[in-house]
């Protein structure tokens, strides 16, 4: 139990219910800004993805590149190759010079035809990883603009939350003169972890916060209202609630049951005079 003796405990749990409200909507901004540039990292996180498979997909193109040129020289020396056997053939004097200069011309012009089929197999290839590339560097372009449309939103996303802030804040240093640090110290910390609830209400001897039944002494005590007391369950503050708000609650839910049961009476004598009114009608 913590004493506050600066002024009387009605008008600490007034303020603290005041200050849950603003606390509450201060942890949500401050919440919301630090999840506003998230949206940004994950859009740059793309970028970065998107920047290095396309300089992946350009060490590739160059490389083909490079091979494609192998090839072509390959190509141009097995033509050149082809045309020097072709060239011997006039000064052929034997029928086995003929049928050795023979194979060595169709040799070399198989070999001139597969690397010109290899060739024009990978020319297709690098002129697809050039398309490819050109589609990248359309992306890559148009996700930069969506990254810098995205900076701009932020700044002015997080300047409006921080105006708000910055209100809130005024709006608690309004209300937390009086009031003892160290219960703000854990005010604060309970309103983080307990989902903006950190002074509640005991209703028929159960914690309103986390519906625990509490003990009887206990609930005395803090209906005696000499101190802060602490949910020994869920650790909220706890204060005593007049039974006439606690009756209150009551007759409108009792009234709220009556309703309902008039109108399943009134629905229930609606069916009765129906059937009622086919029985006469079938005699």
């Amino acid at each position: 139990m913590s004493k506050v003796e600066q002024m009387t405990m009605d008008e600490v749990f007034t303020k603290l219910r005041s200050l849950q409200e603003i606390l509450s909507e201060k942890f949500e901004v401050e919440r919301e800004m630090e999840e506003i540039p998230k949206i940004l990292a994950t859009r740059t996180e793309l970028l970065n993805r998107m920047k290095k498979s396309y300089l992946e997909k350009t060490q590739e193109y160059e490389t083909k590149g490079r091979y494609i040129e192998e090839l072509r020289n390959k190509a141009l020396e097995a033509e050149r190759v082809r045309e020097g056997f072709e060239q011997q053939m006039d000064m052929i004097q034997t029928q086995r010079e003929y049928e050795a200069l023979d194979k060595e011309i169709k040799d070399s012009g198989e070999k001139e035809q597969d690397l010109r089929r290899d060739l024009q197999r990978e020319e297709q290839l690098l002129g697809e990883m050039k398309a490819n590339l050109e589609k990248d560097e359309t992306m890559i372009s148009k996700q930069e603009e969506e990254v810098q449309k995205e900076q701009s939103r932020i700044k002015e996303a997080v300047a409006a939350k921080g105006k708000d802030l910055k209100a809130l804040e005024k709006k608690e240093r309004t209300i937390t003169p009086g009031l003892d640090e160290e219960i703000l110290f854990k005010f604060e910390r309970i309103i983080k972890s307990k989902a903006g609830l950190g002074i509640v209400p005991i209703e028929h001897g159960v914690c309103s916060g986390c519906h625990m039944i509490l003990a009887v002494q206990f609930v005395n005590d803090v209906r005696q209202g000499e101190g802060i007391m602490f949910c020994p369950y869920c650790s909220r503050i706890l204060f005593h609630q007049s039974e006439d708000v606690e009756e209150h609650g009551e007759e409108e839910e009792e009234e709220s049951s009556e309703v309902e049961e008039g109108e399943s009476d009134s629905d229930s004598d609606t069916d009765i005079d129906t059937d009622s009114d086919s029985d006469d009608d079938g005699d």
